[in-house]
């Protein structure tokens, strides 16, 4: 296969494998975001107008994520785009060479509806690109630090993102979640699961992705409920053991979560308390920990939050 006289392909052992339910008919074969080159999982909803049935290789704004078949449309673009310097939106958490903007998707709607396309090409069963209006949009940028004084900073990159419903009647804190193919396997969407759940605590509300989840959220959603119990149960001092319910209210997680990640560690007692509830083994948990070599450092920090920056979230009560 040939490169982009522009792009790198992206080396398979840099990212996660397609899923082995990818669609092998993609109307986009190839994308090309930057300077990077890799290849598509499954077909998103381009228009046919502007992209085609079928096409081996699609250019794609690594800051606004406008589309073209064409290099020179696309390499006319880059040289102009709006976004260049920093993505729409406000920034809301920044640490070190990372930081998170919210998106409103009614007030940036085709940057919206354009990330959305693009994110469809390696997700299986999203397509709100229709509906941005009622979603939020939380962008993951890394902008690279200088090497030397006398070197220019590059432009940041967006390497992912998380949705999320303006208004979600099962409190839902997340709709779609996805780091790019180039930058998988980097711990990086901790940092978007960390932060869906801190903008819940903001909220007031216990909340959790959208169901059903796929399988590669599954596992990823798993060590991230697992890592945060153990966080939780263990830096509790004033107890040898806890119930189900107390961990899940420190963890800001659903009791349905914080059971499935207790059941997959097998941490929980066989014994339980005179009123049925379950009693969870903070030995059985330091255990799990060491044999899983589990990072216990929490993805993301509370002052890292940029708090006048973070949308209110008061409803007014009729």
């Amino acid at each position: 296969m040939s490169t982009s006289p522009i792009a790198r392909v992206v080396p398979p052992s840099s990212q996660q494998q397609p899923p082995v339910k990818a669609v092998a008919n993609q109307t986009v074969h190839h994308v090309v975001l930057g300077d990077v080159l890799c290849k598509t999982w499954y077909p998103s909803y381009y228009p046919d107008e502007l992209v085609g049935k079928e096409i081996e290789r699609l250019y794609v704004c690594q800051w606004c994520f406008k589309y073209s078949r064409e290099i020179i449309p696309y390499l006319g673009h880059v040289k102009v785009c709006a976004h260049q310097e920093a993505p729409p939106g406000t920034k809301i958490y920044c640490k070190d060479s990372y930081s998170i903007y919210e998106i409103d998707g009614e007030e940036d709607q085709l940057y919206a509806q354009n990330l959305s396309l693009f994110a469809k090409l390696f997700l299986d069963n999203k397509s709100v690109f229709f509906d941005v209006v009622g979603f939020y949009y939380y962008i993951l940028v890394h902008t690279p630090k200088p090497v030397a004084a006398t070197v220019l900073s590059q432009k940041h990159q967006i390497v992912g993102f998380f949705s999320k419903e303006k208004i979600s009647w099962d409190h839902n804190n997340l709709a779609c979640i996805l780091i790019f193919p180039p930058w998988q396997r980097r711990g990086l969407g901790k940092i978007l699961m960390g932060a869906s759940y801190e903008l819940s605590k903001r909220e007031g509300q216990i909340g959790g992705p959208e169901k059903p989840l796929s399988e590669l959220g599954k596992k990823s959603y798993y060590k991230f409920w697992e890592a945060r119990v153990a966080r939780v149960v263990l830096g509790t001092r004033t107890k040898s053991t806890l119930t189900l319910g107390e961990v899940a209210a420190q963890c800001w997680l659903s009791t349905e979560d914080a059971a499935e990640a207790l059941k997959d560690m097998d941490v929980i007692k066989n014994k339980k308390r005179k009123d049925g509830s379950l009693i969870i083994s903070k030995g059985r948990v330091k255990d799990w920990v060491r044999n899983c070599n589990v990072d216990l450092g929490p993805p993301v920090n509370e002052q890292d939050f940029i708090d006048e920056a973070i949308r209110s979230a008061a409803v007014e009560e009729e």
